[in-house]
């Protein structure tokens, strides 16, 4: 096998111009400080605006509530998408609308308005064997809900929590 997973063309595109394109995507602000922003293939939009999963991800996990998180697209036919947070709490806290409510609002006052969380759900992170959290599993359980017109039954909403 050649290439990138046997992808003579994605190689090509990851190796343009002889140097590796790993897909991070950072900024560096006026003082020279580099900034991680996230991944390329996991960077979405909602609402015509560029959502980062780690920008989200990195308030989040502020919440004592907060053990782990991961932000996918859940698909929304107003926004296109929109933010939803998958999240591994903290010993003591109930998986509860409470709960829910209380990490929104974290998230609210903590991010840019259009960067709002918009659902959450208590779930059981997968994740690869080195720990990583696999975001495509819970990107495809999504898209899978979507495609099937079966709403998931167990997140909370941001319109029906916070008004």
């Amino acid at each position: 096998m050649t290439g990138y997973l046997g992808d003579p063309q994605r190689n090509a595109q990851v190796m343009a111009g002889g140097y590796y394109h790993t897909g991070d995507v950072a900024s560096r602000d006026e003082d020279g400080y580099i900034t991680y922003i996230g991944r390329t293939d996991d960077v979405f939009k909602s609402s015509d605006y560029k959502v980062s999963p780690f920008e989200l991800e990195s308030v989040l996990i502020e919440h004592p509530a907060v053990v782990e998180a991961a932000v996918v697209p859940q698909p929304d036919e107003t926004r296109l998408s929109v933010p939803k947070a998958y999240v591994s709490l903290a010993q003591g806290w109930p998986a509860d609308a409470d709960t829910a409510k209380a990490i929104m609002e974290y998230a609210r006052d903590h991010l840019a308005p259009y960067l709002k969380v918009r659902r959450v759900e208590f779930f059981e992170l997968p994740k690869t064997i080195s720990g990583k959290i696999r975001r495509v599993e819970l990107r495809t359980r999504e898209d899978e809900a979507h495609r099937s017109g079966t709403p998931i039954g167990t997140e909370h909403r941001y319109e029906d929590l916070i008004r």
